[in-house]
């Protein structure tokens, strides 16, 4: 998984998103369209005068102050019997603020790296789940990305009403989440989405709290080097050469050239062109390798009753800048104005009459300024569709030529900041303290596997970093546990991306957390499964069940009106959790938490769940046999006869299938605690 650093990030270039001046103000979170959290304690907080006299006032609660010395102020107002609303919020000092459509309900704020990132758009059943989504108590505010060197006071963003025209820039895990706990509460849900992708823990946590800690100084160290001073002759260079590739990146994007217009024939011959396999990497297929720009064309065979219809052309996410024609028509370009383009969808509208019966030809301008070049999302994204639902996919075989390089010189490629400790911190989260919140939900882990052993203290220690800097106590803290990715091994293994999985599986430990499982729906070839809608639903359950004392509904009789309260049952929100394991002569029986419904197989196939190794003293794991006896599960081999220890899922990608009668899958696991294999710390 990759991610890019803004080009004007190159050059140092950072933003000031407040100065203090004689009129109350405030930061950009509290804005039109909000939510703020039902509670007796809601912080609003702002700017102004020093010794101005500030009056807050929301409904019925009110609360007032004066401005601090340093420009400063904040309120505390009671929302807790407050209704939903919708309000006005204002703010009164010399001047006077009208925050409008302001609801109360319940703050979710959604963080970590790409898969959380990953929009609804990007999610499985896009247009459906678009055409459904009419709820306008969800709503989104989204923290602009940036790493900082120090904590900013503010940031840039505004909150989003939910509607089929905004819901595919969500946060589609954050989505939902907000969507499942809506069905049950009945409350608004506001999401504070601060996230970005291909970013570790350490980015997300203090600085300050990372020194003095041995097994963090590694990530200190890189801070400080990152930042380190360098003289002015040698910075003034490194900007003249900077400025002088951006120059030259944009001279490549926007040169408003055409391709030779035989490329746009069916028959065009196919000298000067390599094939390569999409979604992939272009760039790749070039010997040397290089960045710049690149020609891509691909020949499609269209069915009489798409011709000369209106169309949708989905690419997916073009890595990085793309200028796209179909039969010689321009029906879309992403540049330079289009933030992270490389992770942005592209869905190009073409215009009726450019398609045509029998073969038409797509062709792509590839602007590739840093690393990979090419199609970097699903397969399911790549397609070409029309009105009437017709849906050509495009993934396969394209092919690729070389317009030109663009030379980037290695001594150019700065440190990516936003991976860098604390800058996350200091950027994106700093700016929204101490805005009023029921959670979080989190999900990351990929960009730190390979240092699970570092991670079983980092993780938690951000955690508690957070609690403490929000004042609002252990607050829920929820997350997911890292998919199933990568080719599935033969044979067991061992695997940092399981060792990450149980250094997130060790932070339950901390009061109030909670972790959704999804080791059972994510894809060997997409480190960003599409199947978002079960992993939201799976955080809501454990906030529904612990947060909101929702009940599983009875059944049967029982569930009559009046009776099915008495015969309702604590909600269920975590699939089977591995507690002990007892040797019985060669076999090994296993014994675990939230299994009270009894274990099944949840795989497609019958007979006994899959999943499990077994090992002797000799430490060598083989695969075992796993039988259901009651609310345990007794595991062997004919291979080991003196068993010591048993895992399961232990993989990137394992082949798994245990569960509960809720449907909700085991965590992988073991029992042994022989030596890790990842103990970097860098």
């Amino acid at each position: 998984m990759k991610t890019k650093f803004h080009l004007l990030c190159l050059v140092g270039v950072f933003y000031a998103l407040h100065t203090v001046s004689a009129d109350v103000s405030l930061p950009a979170i509290f804005s039109d369209h909000a939510v703020l959290q039902k509670s007796g304690q809601v912080p609003v907080w702002g700017w102004g005068e020093s010794g101005e006299k500030v009056r807050v006032t929301l409904g019925k609660a009110t609360a007032a102050t004066n401005v601090g010395a340093d420009g400063k102020w904040k309120v505390v107002l009671d929302l807790a019997a407050q209704g939903s609303g919708p309000y006005e919020l204002v703010v009164e000092g010399k001047n006077r603020l009208v925050i409008s459509d302001v609801l109360v309900g319940e703050v979710w704020v959604c963080s970590g790296q790409s898969n959380m990132e990953w929009p609804v758009s990007r999610s499985m059943n896009f247009d459906q789940e678009a055409s459904n989504a009419t709820d306008p108590c969800i709503r989104q505010f989204k923290v602009a990305y940036l790493a900082a060197k120090e904590p900013k006071a503010d940031t840039k963003g505004k909150w989003v009403v939910c509607s089929p025209e905004t819901v595919g820039t969500f946060t589609g895990v954050g989505y939902f989440f907000a969507r499942e706990l809506r069905s049950k509460i009945k409350e608004p849900v506001g999401l504070i989405a601060t996230h970005w992708g291909g970013t570790p823990a350490e980015a997300w946590t203090p600085l300050a709290s990372l020194e003095g800690n041995a097994d963090f100084q590694p990530l200190v160290d890189r801070r400080f080097k990152a930042f380190e001073p360098v003289s002015d002759s040698a910075r003034l260079e490194k900007e003249k050469e900077v400025k002088q590739w951006i120059e030259k990146v944009e001279k490549l994007i926007n040169n408003g050239s055409l391709p030779d217009r035989e490329w746009f024939g069916s028959g065009a011959t196919a000298e000067g062109w390599t094939d390569f396999e999409a979604p992939g990497m272009a760039d790749k297929v070039i010997k040397p390798s290089t960045d710049g720009s690149f020609w891509l064309r691909k020949v499609v065979d269209i069915p009489a009753e798409m011709a000369g219809q209106e169309a949708v052309l989905n690419l997916g996410t073009v890595d990085d800048y793309d200028e796209t024609w179909i039969n010689g028509v321009k029906v879309g370009r992403m540049g330079l104005e289009t933030p992270n383009a490389w992770q942005t969808l592209r869905n190009y509208p073409v215009p009726t009459g450019t398609l045509k019966a029998g073969a038409n030809v797509i062709v792509i301008r590839l602007v590739d300024t840093y690393m990979n070049g090419g199609f970097s999302g699903a397969a399911r994204d790549l397609y070409l569709g029309s009105a009437p639902g017709q849906k050509i996919s495009l993934a396969g075989t394209w092919q690729v030529r070389l317009e030109t390089g663009l030379g980037l010189k290695p001594q150019l490629e700065r440190p990516q900041l936003q991976n860098i400790a604390g800058t996350l911190y200091d950027g994106m989260i700093a700016p929204i303290l101490p805005y009023g919140i029921k959670g979080v939900i989190w999900y990351q882990g990929e960009s730190n596997a390979g240092r699970a052993v570092q991670y079983r203290q980092l993780f938690p220690h951000m955690i508690t970093e957070w609690r403490k800097a929000w004042g609002q106590g252990d607050f829920p803290f929820y997350f997911v546990q890292l998919a199933n990715f990568l080719p599935r091994k033969i044979e067991p293994a061992d695997s940092a991306w399981a060792e990450l999985r149980e250094a997130q599986a060790k932070t339950l430990s901390l009061a109030n957390s909670g972790m959704a499982v999804a080791i059972d729906i994510g894809e060997e070839k997409d480190i960003h499964p599409g199947n978002k809608q079960d992993v939201g639903r799976r955080l809501a359950l454990i906030a529904l069940s612990r947060d909101y004392g929702t009940k599983a509904p009875a059944s049967g009789w029982a569930a009559l009106p009046l009776i099915g309260n008495w015969f309702s049952k604590p909600l269920v929100y975590s699939g089977p959790v591995y507690r002990e394991m007892k040797v019985e002569g060669s076999k090994i029986r296993l014994s675990f938490d939230h299994a009270q419904s009894g274990l099944i197989n949840t795989g497609a196939e019958e007979g006994p769940p899959k999943g499990f190794s077994i090992a002797g003293a000799d430490q060598v794991f083989v695969w075992a046999e796993a039988v259901i006896d009651g609310d345990s599960l007794l595991v062997f081999s004919e291979k080991v006869t003196e068993p010591v220890a048993v895992r399961y899922g232990w993989a990137d990608n394992p082949e798994v299938s245990l569960g509960n009668k809720e449907g909700l899958p085991a965590s992988p696991f073991r029992t042994d605690d022989f030596p890790a294999i990842t103990q970097g710390k860098n």
